[in-house]
């Protein structure tokens, strides 16, 4: 990287928040907390702030409406607020955020944000969610995630990333849309980013 390139961590400094966006199955919790570990930041997982109600529909099968998601949202943003007060740095936020508006509501609780939205085929991510054990969000919502999704628009600050590729890609790619490429991904430590099991 060349002399004042910009760095993933300076550029995510200045959103002070980086959205990981996309599906279920798309690989958000894991690209978010290797991301965080990555730039020095804090991690908020999006999933373990929805209430009981929330989990009760959708491990029945039953899509959310809008009003279920605004608390959620809401609770979300409180949390990602709290973590970046206490940390004093910036804070990864690992959620679904499928509308435009989900991610209207986190950005006027905590200001500007970059978004990174994994992307992918709907095989690879059926395949994914056919391996995955122990969560609450059933294969069957996909088709009702997909339904709803809007990739980030020109004016919102980010992009969207394949995530044909290996865990190592796609961090690197992460990396890259938030301000600096990488070529030493997993050389100081991070967890083991070659294993496949992208899920989240």
């Amino acid at each position: 990287m060349g002399e004042g390139a910009p760095n993933a961590a300076d550029a995510a400094e200045k959103a002070s928040y980086v959205l990981v966006m996309g599906v279920s199955g798309a690989g958000k919790s894991t690209i978010g907390k290797a991301l965080a570990d990555r730039i020095g930041a804090g991690f908020i997982e999006a999933d373990d702030y929805h209430p009981a109600e929330n989990i009760r529909r959708m491990s029945k099968g039953e899509p959310l409406s809008d009003m279920h998601r605004w608390p959620w949202l809401q609770a979300v943003a409180e949390a990602a607020c709290r973590e970046r007060q206490r940390r004093g740095r910036p804070v990864v936020i690992a959620c679904s955020a499928l509308k435009r508006s989900y991610r209207d509501v986190l950005r006027e609780a905590l200001g500007p944000m970059s978004i990174v939205h994994l992307s992918g085929s709907v095989e690879t991510i059926r395949a994914r969610l056919e391996g995955r054990r122990g969560h609450f969000m059933p294969i069957e919502l996909l088709g009702s995630q997909l339904a709803i999704l809007q990739p980030p628009a020109e004016d919102e600050a980010g992009g969207s990333l394949s995530i044909d590729d290996s865990e190592a890609g796609v961090l690197s790619k992460a990396l890259r849309l938030l301000g600096a490429g990488h070529d030493d991904i997993g050389a100081r430590g991070e967890p083991d980013l070659a294993r496949g099991d992208l899920h989240e």
